[in-house]
């Protein structure tokens, strides 16, 4: 008797612990089949105003609310992050987009998906209380660049747009590192760079306005996303559902929630004693950049072919090989969600 009643009760601990086990594959299953997909994107530079968006976004959750497991990864140049994202040490680059043209030339095959800041951001920062205010009052002064910047190909094709040439005008190669440096110290009349960047950084060493390289008829899409060809294929899926939560955030900062943004970049990023008021003001200078004439009535992130034709234009001006480049090359509308919502 006793017998039977253990064997019987051996028996139905097995039929639970069996079905335990059945249940806890099943369970564990249904979590790998609803995994968040992991994403990386890598940034440009170390933080900036501008990376609010991404940080926020993070912050909020709403890119796990997409099912997105993001990692923002700080960088050390456009250049250097697109070229990790062709190697495919990271799935996403935000970038400055006209580095596409002459990266594309060489065969790497990356390819925007969203155009954030439209208009050029490109300018010649020079003291605000100067008498500088235009391209020919440049004219025998001193204006520092460096050998790796996107400005550094327009440099002669912007200087003939009012007459001038490196004769007329000092144009110094340094370190980009030494550059805002050197020119708050007075080394210098001007310097070449990204004015939402930059004009802030100068606010309490050296206030300064700008001469704005658009302004002269010359093109540069500044900033938005990038992936590899391959990546645009084959995760188009994942790369929709990014671009939908960045175009969000994008909106919804611009409906009021700057300072929030800012916090978020902050929060993400601590121990680097960020200032706010810096923060702040890099990312309300590149609002005006967001919107050009051709794509006012679009969402943020479209890009237009005439946008881009005009950039081709500039490039071909100032002596780029691009040989037989077109608009589609670069760029793709595909990733845009339809609607609001």
């Amino acid at each position: 008797m006793a017998n039977s009643r253990y064997r019987s009760y051996a028996g139905r601990l097995g039929r639970t612990i069996i079905a335990s086990i059945a249940g806890a594959v099943a369970i564990a299953a249904s979590a790998a089949a609803h995994a968040d997909e992991k994403v990386t994107v890598r940034l440009d530079f170390s933080p900036l105003g501008f990376h609010a968006a991404m940080h926020l976004a993070r912050e909020k959750g709403w890119f796990r609310r997409e099912g997105l497991d993001v990692t923002i990864q700080d960088g050390s140049g456009s250049l250097n992050t697109m070229q990790l994202v062709a190697a495919g040490q990271a799935d996403i680059g935000q970038v400055q987009l006209g580095l596409l043209v002459p990266a594309r030339a060489k065969k790497v095959p990356l390819k925007s998906f969203a155009g954030y800041l439209r208009g050029s951001d490109l300018a010649v920062m020079v003291p605000r209380d100067s008498s500088i205010n235009t391209l020919a009052d440049l004219k025998g002064k001193k204006i520092l660049c460096f050998s790796a910047s996107p400005w550094a190909p327009f440099i002669d094709s912007f200087l003939a747009k009012a007459g001038l040439d490196r004769k007329s005008v000092n144009i110094t190669m340094v370190s980009p590192t030494a550059m805002a440096g050197l020119y708050s110290s007075g080394e210098a009349d001007g310097f070449m760079s990204v004015a939402p960047h930059q004009v802030p950084l100068l606010e309490s060493t050296r206030p300064s306005k700008t001469i704005r390289m658009a302004d002269y008829g010359l093109h540069f899409p500044s900033y938005g996303l990038v992936a590899t060809e391959a990546t645009l294929k084959n995760r188009s899926d994942m790369l929709r559902k990014f671009n939908k939560v960045q175009i969000e955030t994008w909106e919804y900062i611009w409906n009021g929630h700057e300072d929030e943004a800012v916090q978020a970049l902050i929060k993400q990023r601590p121990g680097m004693n960020l200032d706010p008021v810096t923060l702040k003001a890099q990312l309300e200078m590149n609002k005006p950049l967001f919107y050009t004439e051709n794509t006012k009535d679009k969402r943020i992130g479209w890009q237009s072919a005439e946008d881009w034709k005009a950039a081709l234009k500039s490039m071909r001006e100032a002596g780029m090989d691009i040989g037989s480049a077109r608009p589609e090359d670069y760029y793709t509308n595909d990733l845009m969600p339809a609607t609001k919502g």
